[in-house]
């Protein structure tokens, strides 16, 4: 049975503070709706490689897209195109160098901030370009993208986990806040999606270290979350998910031919 789908990227935020301060997820797991998996990204821990690497399935060494600084259209098949050469809808609230991976380089804030292009491989889109763009705005963006156009295929990331980190640490109060304030938006949104028939995953690029940044083969760089609530996942706890496997995970939920590597243990039989 084929499910829309809603991919949640929650930037920079590690694995040991989505577990201990997302409560409303960790609800939903405790009371059998959900289920968390540890997560290691691919190196380098950085964001523009990994964007590429959650939704393309290819790893930043195979992809050319090597650090933040390249700023070029992905010679990869993302999520997007698979989705849309189904015949489905494709929808982001995202940071732009999303619409630069998969939309059009540079970008062009007039051109590219709202975006409807059926010919795109993300056809509708809103896109901001400042890590302090408020997270309560991006996550109203995404719904709006749903409320108007009724994608199958949705992709929302907001960024100040990732800017709380770079400014104060991984060890502060502000980071640890941000994702409790980023698990509260959550809770106001994920209960209509899923009232929608949408199948939610929630994850994270890469971490945080101690020194306001990511980048390195830590732990706490490297460890995120993966959250997955919806009837298409198995809530199988022994199920050892990688980063790579999730565009194509994604595209089987979606019902959207693919040749990405997959996490069958994700998924209902």
């Amino acid at each position: 049975m084929r499910h829309d789908v809603i991919l949640v990227v929650l930037d920079g935020l590690n694995y040991s503070v989505a577990h201990d301060c997302m409560g409303h997820l960790q609800a939903l797991c405790n009371a059998g709706r959900g289920q968390l998996y540890r997560l290691e990204c691919e190196l380098p821990s950085l964001s523009r490689p990994l964007y590429e690497c959650i939704l393309t399935g290819v790893r930043p060494i195979d992809s050319g897209i090597l650090h933040n600084d390249v700023s070029r259209l992905s010679n990869q098949r993302s999520l997007f195109h698979y989705a849309r050469d189904a015949g489905l809808t494709t929808a982001a609230a995202a940071y732009h160098w999303v619409s630069e991976l998969y939309n059009r380089t540079p970008f062009d804030p007039a051109r590219d901030r709202h975006t409807d292009d059926q010919s795109l491989a993300i056809q509708h889109g809103h896109f901001y370009w400042t890590d302090h763009y408020p997270d309560s705005h991006l996550f109203t963006d995404a719904e709006s993208l749903r409320r108007r156009h009724a994608p199958n295929c949705l992709l929302v990331h907001p960024m100040n986990i990732d800017d709380a980190g770079h400014k104060h640490g991984l060890g502060t109060a502000q980071y640890r806040n941000s994702a409790r304030h980023a698990d509260i938006i959550l809770s106001e949104y994920l209960h209509q999606w899923l009232a929608a028939g949408y199948q939610v995953m929630v994850t994270a690029d890469h971490g945080m270290n101690d020194d306001r940044s990511h980048g390195g083969i830590l732990p706490e760089e490297r460890e995120v979350p993966l959250f997955v609530f919806g009837e298409a996942f198995s809530l199988d706890d022994q199920a050892r998910p990688r980063q790579v496997e999730l565009c194509g995970t994604l595209c089987e939920v979606l019902g959207a031919p693919h040749d990405k590597p997959l996490c069958r243990e994700l998924l209902k039989a």
